[in-house]
């Protein structure tokens, strides 16, 4: 796509803006908002914040130019033999050569010789020395080590050869170094297989050697195996050849690798068949790559599509990067059983669990395959610089998938990415409670810039900057990367257009989006009489930050993409650029009073955007008019996902949000729908225990039923999984909700279990209908499911652990009714009848927490039965405090806060010290409510149909609440 500028048009109104909009891509990612975000796959990202990989580093003094390695695996007791001649060159005078040789790894004979004198004594005519090793020796500190000390100073140029043999042990519990698995046919015969797994530093396991990324080398490899089974590695087979004393076995010679890292070499020595393509891979740099895919033979007809799919994303991928792999085969493997959490793309031989292989998904191989660029061919210079090979993958991938198969990505790439992004980063603590996802976030974000560059720069100027990155060569032709590479390319490619604002960079701009946990926001107030518009960035926050919360003042390079409603496609919108150090820009207005403006649109960049009252009114009529699908997807999306989130946080009135849901009746795109979903469930749980709850819950009835309707009558087999998903999802929220048909087909497959003769053998009724059943059902059926725990059987082999668990957490957490509850505690806890374990009442007292009749309840439970509660708990203080803190960390109006206040006060002496100072109390919350209950109760007063208002009065929630947050 042609990067546009709009010089012309802006002119006219004395603005310039820097023009450059390109496609959109788009790509699967899973849509829960708290987990997320990526599958972890491949080495990168997952592995190298793991502190597996040794902080130590090799003398940089002598380093390896090539390997030649004999491995002999066959020789019984899990142990296989070895032997690696490799020559080193001095780059400095050293007497020592250090290499990695892990400490199982039994070196039995060593040797070096000059292979070739030093610049200055070849020089002088002088003859080859001798050399010889003083001693060996291996550092307590550091048993990765192998240190060879020489009798004599070589000087720079000096080259030798290490030759070493060694016996190692074969790996059988699991898929890392060298390790042995196996297979069973369908006639329960055993086949075993070796293989390679030599990320992220488990060469050294296998062979002494150099075992950091920038250590690259030719590898010559020969290995020994059985006559019925066939070995492959990195290159083709050179030769095989049989050897006298050991006829049942042969030795396969393979040719030389290019120059590769250690963790690049592979094996697998197995008896798996192969299956070729039927298509052409493309000729790419004189040659045509080879490509098989291996498996065991029972598996091949699951694996018949898979080599014509990897030929045609291949040849797209030669064709973007303007390369070859550079090897002359790839041979992609299916591996029985495979350990690994993630594939293995080694440098020509791939290793994949045989469900990832057989998938259909083009993202998941595509990812994988873009490894043999940039992973394989140009590679980490450390394992700290991995991350950004993770994200600039994930991103190709995305656009690989878009191009090929865009029903794959089924339109939600990537609002829902972003979703957890702006959820996680508008906390006040962003990952105070699962830092886990920190690094996946983190790649998350730099695949969002690479996307938000693909945009700016163009399509093709960031093309050409990524074939800039593939085929930049290093001083010493290494083929190397640090992290910071890919943007210089992109910025390399950027000055040649002059296409970014004078004094920033690629490099400067990436920055701060990548490396900090927050996002800013974009407010766009339009004066409509001086036709002019003034853009702010602040940092974005869900809640008010707290007195104790640091104050930041982050500022980012944000590109400002508009559109205007008379031209509504993205390639004639216009970019300008939000700089830091400017909080308020002022621009001319590219649309007329009548017309409103949409920035940011299809999320280009990763920021929220508010606009003035005026704009949004005229974006919630448009959206409700018969023109309403002029605005792209994503970018409805975006506007209904940012207007809630807005309301949610202060920043917009609730009014504007609520209307903005209103085309809601008439939408069916699941990509817009997707937002709603998330935020109903945001509103819902801050406004439950309140009279404005009830109201709530039936204007969402009001929005999904015509949706869930419509969606059930047209159910079919093999329909695309989005519709499965969002039938699925408004029937949760319509259940949960109290939607009639809903809570009735619930019941009706309850009763099957509630009538079953022996209901303690199994449970016929799926998960889905547990929760409606015990929110909106009866007493009785409530009271079934209590006794099903109970009698829960202990030992049986077709009842499992977690469906008691699930059913424990059921009968807690989906009540309405205070009665279900109370009776829940009385069993439970005051009973003591030993069905229940303290592990078993942590769980209740945790779920119970998670809504207002549940931590209302449990409140007034500990109130009355606080000498029981303590006596219990006498001897475990620390269960004690997570009973006190899941009974009154919720409440946040005032009543509620001095109820638990007066109850610390007069039992301060018994409970643990300081607790009452400890405990949070989020008064904002309080003003939240404060605010916002009344404009969404007048507005739901406003818009309900009239019928559910009646309903609503004539069947009032019954429950005995304490304070409420009103």
């Amino acid at each position: 796509m042609q990067v546009r500028t709009c010089w012309i048009r802006i002119a006219k109104r004395t603005m310039r803006f820097i023009a450059a909009i390109a496609g959109y891509f788009l790509v699967f990612v899973l849509p829960d908002i708290e987990a997320h975000l990526e599958i972890k796959r491949s080495i990168d990202l997952n592995d190298v914040y793991v502190p597996k990989v040794s902080q130590r580093r090799l003398p940089t003094e002598v380093v390896p130019t090539s390997y030649h390695l004999e491995l002999k695996p066959f020789i019984g007791n899990d142990k296989f033999k070895g032997r690696v001649k490799i020559n080193v060159t001095w780059m400095d005078t050293s007497d020592i050569i250090v290499l990695n040789a892990h400490p199982h790894l039994a070196i039995t004979k060593y040797d070096v010789r000059i292979t070739e004198a030093s610049l200055e004594e070849r020089e002088k005519g002088l003859p080859l020395m001798a050399v010889n090793v003083a001693r060996v020796s291996r550092r307590s500190s550091w048993p990765s080590s192998y240190a060879i000390h020489l009798e004599q100073m070589l000087k720079k140029g000096t080259s030798c050869e290490v030759d070493l043999t060694f016996t190692g042990n074969i790996t059988t519990n699991d898929t890392s170094g060298f390790f042995k698995h196996e297979y069973t046919d369908a006639n329960g015969q055993k086949h075993p297989f070796l293989a390679t797994n030599f990320r992220l530093d488990n060469a050294q396991t296998v062979f002494p050697c150099m075992d950091e990324p920038p250590y690259k080398a030719t590898f010559k490899l020969s290995v020994q195996r059985p006559k019925n089974m066939t070995a492959r590695s990195n290159t083709p087979l050179e030769s095989s050849i049989e050897t006298t004393d050991e006829p049942d076995l042969v030795w396969d010679h393979f040719t030389k690798t290019p120059q590769m890292s250690t963790y690049q070499l592979a094996l697998i020595i197995s008896d798996f068949e192969s299956i070729s393509p039927t298509q052409e891979i493309n000729e790419m740099d004189g040659r045509k790559l080879e490509i098989k895919v291996w498996g065991r033979k029972e598996y091949l007809d699951s694996l018949k599509s898979i080599p014509n799919k990897v030929v045609w994303i291949m040849n797209y991928l030669q064709d973007y990067f303007n390369s070859s792999i550079v090897l002359p085969k790839l041979d992609l493997v299916a591996v029985p059983s495979y350990g690994a959490t993630k594939a293995s793309d080694s440098w020509g031989l791939m290793f994949f669990k045989e469900s990832e292989l057989s998938s259909p998904s083009i993202w998941d191989t595509a990812y994988e395959l873009i490894y043999q660029w940039i992973g394989q061919y140009i590679t980490p210079f450390r394992w700290s610089d991995a991350p950004v090979n993770k994200a600039l993958n994930s991103f190709l991938a995305s656009m690989t998938t878009v191009n090929l198969n865009p029903d794959e990505m089924e339109g939600k790439w990537p609002l829902t990415m972003l979703y957890s992004l702006y959820y996680e980063f508008a906390k006040i603590e962003p990952f105070g409670r699962v830092g886990g996802i920190r690094n996946e976030a983190t790649s998350s974000k730099m695949e969002l810039v690479f996307r938000m560059f693909n945009y700016t720069l163009g399509k093709d100027l960031f093309q050409k900057g990524v074939r800039n990155f593939i085929q930049q060569n290093s001083e010493e032709n290494l083929r190397t990367f640090f992290a910071d590479d890919i943007y210089s390319r992109l910025n390399d490619v950027a000055a040649e257009r002059e296409i970014l604002p004078k004094g920033l960079t690629v490099n400067s701009i990436a920055g701060p989006w990548t490396n900090r946990d927050r996002v800013p926001l974009v407010t766009v107030i339009r004066n409509y009489e001086t036709q002019t518009i003034t853009l702010s960035q602040k940092v974005y926050l869900r809640e008010a930050p707290r007195a104790s919360t640091p104050k930041v003042s982050y500022e980012w390079d944000i590109p400002v993409v508009i559109i205007s409603q008379e031209k509504l496609n993205i390639q004639e919108s216009c970019l300008l650029w939000l700089t830091k150090g400017n909080k308020m820009k002022n621009v001319t207005d590219i649309a007329n009073e009548n017309q409103f403006i949409i920035v940011n649109p299809e999320e280009i960049g990763m920021f929220p955007v508010n606009y003035d009252s005026c704009n949004w009114k005229m974006l919630s009529q448009y959206l409700q008019s018969p023109d309403r699908e002029k605005i792209p997807v994503l970018t409805r999306a975006k506007l209904l996902h940012d207007s809630w989130n807005l309301a949610y946080s202060g920043e917009l009135c609730f009014k504007i949000a609520l209307n903005m849901t209103l085309f809601l009746k008439e939408e069916r795109s699941h990509v817009v729908w997707e937002p709603v979903f998330m935020m109903i469930d945001h509103v819902g749980r801050r406004i439950e225990g309140s009279h404005v709850h009830s109201k709530f819950e039936a204007y969402i009835r009001t929005l999904l039923k015509p949706l869930y309707e419509e969606l059930s009558r047209t159910v079919e087999p093999n329909e695309p999984s989005w519709k499965t998903h969002m039938r699925g999802m408004a029937k949760n929220f319509l259940c949960r909700a109290g939607y009639e048909p809903c809570v009735n087909e619930a019941r009706d497959q309850y009763k099957k279990w509630l009538t079953d003769k022996e209901p303690d053998k199994g449970n016929p009724v799926a998960n889905e209908f547990i929760c409606p059943v015990f929110k909106w059902g009866s007493e009785e059926e409530w009271e079934f499911g209590l006794q099903r725990v109970i009698n829960f059987p202990q030992n049986s082999p077709e009842r499992k652990q977690n469906e008691r668990t699930y059913l424990l957490k059921s009968l807690a957490g989906c009540p309405k009714d205070t009665y279900k509850i109370e009776r829940l505690l009385n069993v439970t806890f005051l009973d003591q009848n030993g069905n229940f374990t303290d592990s078993d009442i942590q769980l209740i007292f945790v779920t119970l927490s998670g809504g207002a009749a549940g931590y209302t309840t449990l409140f007034n439970f500990l109130t009355e039965n606080w000498d029981t509660v303590k006596q219990r708990f006498e001897d475990k203080k620390h269960l004690l405090y997570r009973i006190v803190e899941s009974a009154t960390s919720s409440f946040s109006n005032q009543k509620g806060l001095d109820i638990v206040r007066k109850l610390y006060e007069s039992h301060s002496e018994e409970f643990l010290p300081d607790l009452i100072n400890q405990k949070p109390y989020k008064m904002e919350i309080r003003e939240w409510s404060k605010k916002n209950l009344p404009v969404i109760d007048t507005w739901l007063m406003e818009n309900l149909p009239r019928e559910e208002l009646e309903a609503i009065k004539a069947y009032p929630i019954t429950t005995t609440m304490a304070p409420t947050m009103e």
